[in-house]
């Protein structure tokens, strides 16, 4: 695997799909920048999380075509893509043929039943799901309020819970009147009564068991029951990876992606996979390591590297364990390491996280801003808790946004906010941090948007409503927005430092690499037999200076 500049974006970030990112890639002002492209999975067919809840891994016919591709080989740009691990969407063909068939499916065990993993640990409730016992419950963590289920109606009527980890969402088909009139059994005039019930309990996101049929009750059993048979779902469901289907589904997914010219593969939620009553749910020991292992045997056949993707608190070492087995992670600690080095003056964290990479040996993948948030909170145990704060003080002064874990601050939370804001949009900033992020022992990874320095688009999590937080650092750029901005000064001094990383001699694969810095001074020398470059900072001053030789 290369060690050069990767770019990360959406099909559709720049012009209107891949093949206008593809156009954008072979400007003159472009060539020999990146060697890698991280495409994210919107470039599959996915139906929500603008991406991450993937129906099937075919490209997306609207955003990307088999040629696309092609060119990016023969830029001789190679791919990282994305497989999400955990789960797969409620419109996959393996759920929708659960749906029909039920019991009678294939893929009847390609998914969690709720009620099969928990059974005999835990107790029945009127709901039809189990509700485990409090000995496991307070053990399992949760990436949202209440048990991770979706209850999924069966062709037979029956209710069936099953494990729902991320996203879900329940929707109703509207009956017309003329439908409710054959449903109840009614005339008209008393169809037209059932029809404003109904729409006014759907407009109000009622269940339609808490709906008020008032005067007509006598009917609400036979409505709630056709209403209960026409739901519609969305969401991603998790896997059940005891299935040997599932395994099977893995195989053909990671030889999909590497026809497609991927060299890495980043794993999405691979920690959630293993499940086992009495543990925690979330990164298992042994069995996510066991599961890994295998994926990997799987990767290798297919010349794949793995990039499992994980946020822990640098305390936590998640980090080195990855790393000690074999994989690469991602540098998660960088992007806030250099907010905090940018607004003190002080290399003193920045310095020691960056000499414990190469003490540690420990092979990452690191970036600026990326389609999540900024990731101050895994800085915990490597920089004090109260620096922490004034570093989510100052972003969300400057216009970011908080993401709690429901409501859960000091369990998990990210800042969103563009790069480029998080610095107070100042051009010397960013330069610097571009110019360290690429001198820093790693594979650098740019975000579309940082390369143009983008700012927050708040207009843009309006328009997304709830949840819509990470569109602030999402915004599309036109063709003819990136071609006025490679006019930018700052746009055109980071890409002669992407140019130089990507070409220079001593940016070997294997080079000894030395780092020094005190207080506002901070340096990095890469350098082999044939070849040396130097950067020196002056972090107060927001000043650097690369030497070669």
């Amino acid at each position: 695997m290369n060690n050069r500049p990767m770019l990360n974006a959406y099909p559709d970030s720049i012009g209107q799909n891949l093949g206008d990112m593809v156009e954008f890639l072979s400007r003159p002002a472009l060539k020999d920048v990146f060697a890698s492209f991280y495409i994210l999975p919107s470039v599959f067919n996915t139906d929500l999380d603008r991406g991450f809840s993937v129906i099937d891994y075919n490209l997306s016919d609207t955003l990307a075509k088999p040629e696309d591709l092609t060119r990016l080989q023969q830029l001789g740009i190679d791919l990282k893509l994305d497989f999400i691990l955990n789960h797969a969407s409620v419109l996959s063909p393996q759920f929708q043929d659960l749906l029909k068939n039920g019991e009678q499916s294939k893929y009847k065990d390609f998914f969690i039943n709720w009620n099969t993993f928990w059974e005999g640990n835990g107790t029945m409730t009127d709901e039809g799901y189990i509700q485990p016992n409090e000995e496991h419950l307070k053990k399992m963590f949760f990436r949202k309020p209440g048990l991770p289920i979706l209850m999924v109606r069966m062709p037979d009527g029956k209710d069936i819970p099953y494990w729902n980890t991320f996203y879900q969402k329940v929707s109703y088909k509207r009956p017309t009147v003329q439908e409710l009139m054959q449903i109840a059994g009614v005339q008209y005039g008393t169809a037209c009564k059932l029809y404003d019930i109904v729409t006014a309990g759907l407009d109000a996101d009622c269940k339609p068991s808490d709906m008020d049929f008032g005067a007509f009750s006598a009917h609400k059993n036979a409505v709630c029951d056709w209403l209960e048979g026409h739901r519609e779902y969305l969401g991603q469901m998790d896997l059940n990876i005891r299935s040997e289907l599932v395994w099977e589904f893995y195989d053909n997914t990671l030889k999909t992606l590497a026809q497609y010219g991927a060299k890495i593969v980043r794993l999405d939620a691979f920690a959630y996979a293993p499940k086992a009553v009495g543990e925690k749910n979330f990164l298992n020991e042994p069995g996510t390591w066991d599961v890994l292992e295998r994926v990997c045997g799987l990767a290798n056949k297919y010349g794949l590297s793995l990039l499992p993707e994980i946020h822990a608190s640098y305390g936590e070492r998640i980090q080195e364990t990855v790393c000690s087995k074999g994989y690469m992670t991602y540098d998660f600690f960088l992007p806030g390491l250099l907010i905090d080095a940018l607004e003190s003056g002080d290399c003193k964290y920045l310095k020691h996280w960056a000499q414990e990479i190469l003490d540690k040996n420990l092979k990452v993948v690191n970036m600026l801003g990326c389609h999540d948030g900024i990731p101050l909170l895994d800085l915990k145990g490597l920089v004090p808790d109260e620096r922490i704060e004034r570093l989510i003080e100052t972003v969300v002064s400057r216009g970011g946004y908080v993401k709690d874990l429901h409501g859960a601050k000091n369990m998990y939370y990210q800042v969103n906010a563009t790069y480029y804001s998080a610095l107070g949009e100042n051009d010397a900033k960013m330069l610097l941090a571009r110019a360290i992020q690429l001198f820093m022992p790693a594979k650098p990874q740019i975000w579309y948007l940082d390369l143009f320095c983008g700012k927050n688009d708040h207009e843009a999590v309006r328009r997304a409503g709830k949840d819509g937080h990470k569109e602030i650092n999402r915004t599309n750029l036109t063709l003819e927005q990136v071609d006025a901005g490679l006019n930018n000064p700052v746009v055109q001094e980071q890409l002669k430092l992407l140019k130089l990383r990507a070409s220079h001699p001593a940016f070997d694969p294997s080079p000894d690499i030395q780092i020094d810095g005190q207080g506002s001074s901070f340096s990095i020398r890469w350098s082999t037999p044939q070849a040396w470059i130097a950067l020196q900072c002056d972090l107060e001053h927001l000043t650097y200076e690369i030497t070669e030789g």
